[in-house]
């Protein structure tokens, strides 16, 4: 039994420091098996979805289906009920429709998904293996799938459970103000993280074989949100100092690790294996702090509450949360992450927010009045793009989501904060998300040397059950890229569209992670960017 489909995830990448990774600068480039697979495979942009964020991107290309669909928007998932706002993290119940993992399961093929968000709680009817990402690693036990591969992986020569999952205690230190030192320590953090993973695959391949075989290495994302200004070919001309200097040839050896594991993963999976690679998002530099909800508060959409004195005061003020009076509040930005702004709209005769009737005349007051917002030295829009929720998040989960998505000018996160000025320069650049991420692919049946047009996150979805040799549900967004492939394989490997899915996941057992270490992941994204 050997794979029949490998697939890499990058979270992340994307070409503008990929291609310039693969080049011959002074001798072999950082990437020379990456350099390989784009001469001898084919690639395209990959466009995320409408918020390029890891949750719907990466349950998107897992599920075929856009968020609309799917259900998760955020890390966060809120809830009005009355006058009070609860939050908690989304996890894998959350998703109303069907993973490639249940539906290439059910149709017989064994698969193995490593460090993939919202896939804990896994399901326990799936024919493979699951070790999720973004859990605390006291909990990757008991979210292993089956469980009894957890003790297998414990055999793997130096294998460390704490270096596989998210240390929190050492994520956290990289928050905004970090010095010199810590951010080369963070850096340097995830150079050994990555191998533990890139362990975990090969066990796992080698050992179990799985048809698919998919593996997700994150720290591209990590690295890029703290050391942009290290990898971006923008910022490496002119003269620089020593640190920048010490800082790129760093981030440069995590890539060039990463090139290392990739050639060994598909060397391993042998020359019949079709390889693929996606990102759910690129990146870019973010340079100016867009603080959306004191905006709002400026044309009178947000009311705060006053912060207490004291210990508690301070307490509220570090929250994850904008701390609102939801009595006179219309409209808010929720989390960082969000991007998009949610209308509060009276559920029943009594309740806080906007009548029901008036909903269409404030959201389009909203839309001009964010149109209006503008740089005042240049007259550019701060916000370049305003989009309605049901034509960016059709489906049945269409609710869920923020009434508005918004698109800042530099593709920067929202600061949900009480501070002004509203617009501000950041101190120096940071890394954010871009919405063309990366995919590629290469093996047999694989066009050599070809750059496709853009594709669209849930086609990955699509092509990964086509190189198992599934048809496409037909509820699938998704597609198969037909230029992809030659035309000799197209010819013996017909693309077939089958049934539906069987809609959301099933079997999926309570939660158990507790309300301390659900803490320490908002920490976690609190690190990155993604909340305040």
């Amino acid at each position: 039994m050997t794979v029949q489909t490998l697939f890499i995830g990058m979270d992340g990448a994307t070409f503008t420091v990929l291609n310039d990774l693969t080049k011959p600068a002074t001798g072999e480039p950082v990437m020379p098996f990456l350099a390989k697979i784009f001469a001898g495979g084919s690639r395209a942009k990959l466009r995320s979805t409408p918020n390029p964020l890891t949750p719907p991107a990466w349950v998107s290309l897992m599920t075929g289906r856009g968020p609309g669909h799917h259900g998760v928007f955020d890390f966060i998932r809120a809830e009005e009920r009355g006058d009070e706002v609860f939050f908690t993290l989304y996890d894998s119940r959350d998703c109303r429709v069907e993973s490639i993992w249940s539906i290439a399961s059910r149709q017989g093929k064994r698969i193995a998904a490593l460090n993939f968000p919202f896939t804990a709680p896994p399901q326990k009817d799936l024919n493979g293996f699951v070790v999720p990402g973004f859990i605390p690693w006291r909990h990757l036990r008991r979210n292993t799938h089956p469980s009894t591969v957890y003790d297998k992986l414990k055999a793997i020569p130096d294998f460390n459970a704490q270096e596989l999952a998210w240390d929190f205690e050492q994520e956290k230190q990289s928050g905004d103000q970090l010095s010199d030192h810590d951010r080369e320590a963070w850096v340097s953090y995830h150079l050994p993280r990555e191998k533990q993973w890139f362990k975990v695959a090969e066990y796992l391949m080698r050992e179990e074989a799985p048809d698919l075989m998919a593996v997700l290495f994150d720290g591209v994302d990590k690295l890029q949100h703290q050391a942009w200004q290290f990898v971006d070919p923008a910022y490496q001309t002119g003269e620089v100092s020593e640190y920048h200097q010490r800082m790129r040839a760093l981030s440069l050896s995590y890539f060039r690790q990463l090139d290392g594991f990739i050639e060994k993963l598909v060397t391993a999976a042998g020359p019949g294996v079709q390889v693929f690679f996606a990102s759910d998002h690129g990146f870019t530099a973010s340079t100016e702090i867009v603080r959306i909800n004191a905006f709002l508060a400026e044309k009178g959409y947000v009311h705060w509450k006053d912060i207490p004195e004291g210990e508690a005061g301070k307490r509220r003020d570090n929250s994850y949360f904008a701390f609102l009076d939801w009595s006179k509040t219309t409209a808010y930005c929720r989390t960082p992450s969000c991007n998009g702004i949610t209308i509060r709209v009276a559920r029943s005769p009594g309740e806080t927010g906007i009548a029901p009737a008036d909903y269409q005349a404030v959201r389009s007051r909203l839309i001009r009045d964010l149109e209006d917002f503008k740089d005042p030295v240049t007259g550019e829009r701060i916000i370049t793009e305003i989009h309605k929720r049901e034509d960016v998040f059709p489906g049945v989960a269409m609710t869920d989501a923020p009434d508005l998505q918004l698109v800042l000018r530099d593709f920067g996160f929202v600061s949900v904060k009480n501070k002004l000025p509203t617009v501000e320069k950041r101190e120096y650049p940071v890394g954010t998300h871009h919405p063309d991420g990366v995919f590629m692919a290469y093996g047999p049946g694989i066009e050599a040397g070809k750059m496709l047009g853009r594709r669209h996150i849930t086609d990955v979805s699509s092509t990964l059950l086509y190189s198992l040799g599934l048809a496409v549900p037909s509820d699938f967004e998704g597609v198969v890229p037909p230029a992809m492939f030659t035309t000799e394989y197209k010819a013996a490997h017909p693309i077939t569209i089958g049934a539906a899915t069987h809609g959301g996941s099933k079997e999926i057992p309570a939660d158990a992670m507790s309300e301390d270490e659900k803490g320490k992941i908002m920490e976690q994204l609190q690190m990155l960017g993604y909340m305040e």
